[in-house]
């Protein structure tokens, strides 16, 4: 059974929300998360996550579960108490779920912090449910962009049979990571991309002001 059907057959609640088909959402996501790492790692997670139009966006690396590689994935999170918590909004299919029960020891990167911590799958509704609607609203454009209906505005029903199938992922934040080992491990480039930029900007008004022969 996949992640867009019941065991009986019925459409699932996530399907019957997505405005788009799944597969091609996920298609259009694996392109948009290679994005947003990479802004990540150059330094600019802070302004590309972290406001209330693109949403509150970190990033969290697990341990594949079949190659045994870091794999770095964007999500929506809310902050708890030495805790953040994030979504499945794939469902519980989706690889980096897997890969958190399968090895629940991963990392995150909220703005310019890392983090490593412990995750698990959140179980019990009373405690799930506000939180969920909490990441939902934190979303940004994407609580409704995607959807037919804002994640957010959903009733209780309907967020409980949502939440089901993608759930609230909690991780305890263990320790803070070094510098060396969070995002912005790409940000030399910047000042490289600069001076080059500027090298090129000189060499050409010098040839532009050589007195011609």
């Amino acid at each position: 059974m996949d992640e867009e059907g019941t065991a009986s057959g019925r459409t699932s609640a996530l399907a019957e929300l997505y405005r788009f088909p799944p597969d091609r959402l996920r298609a259009a996501f694996r392109v948009l998360n290679k994005f947003m790492v990479a802004m990540f790692r150059l330094g600019l997670g802070p302004y590309v996550g972290g406001n209330p139009y693109t949403g509150y966006i970190m990033v969290i690396t697990t341990i594949g579960r079949r190659s045994g590689r870091p794999r770095r994935t964007p999500v929506n999170y809310a902050l708890g108490d030495k805790e953040v918590y994030c979504l499945a909004g794939f469902g519980r299919r989706s690889d980096w779920c897997r890969n958190v029960v399968a090895n629940p020891d991963v990392r995150v990167w909220i703005g310019r912090q890392g983090w490593a911590g412990h995750a698990g799958v959140m179980t019990e509704p009373v405690e799930w449910l506000p939180i969920y609607r909490q990441i939902a609203r934190r979303a940004g454009f994407a609580d409704r962009a995607f959807t037919k209906e804002a994640i957010s505005e959903l009733s209780d029903e309907r967020l409980l049979r949502v939440g089901a199938e993608g759930p609230v992922v909690r991780i305890r934040l263990d320790r803070e990571l070094p510098r060396s080992e969070g995002p912005g491990d790409l940000a030399w480039l910047w000042p490289v991309v600069g001076s080059a930029f500027a090298a090129g900007w000189l060499t050409g008004r010098r040839r532009a002001t050589r007195p011609r022969e």
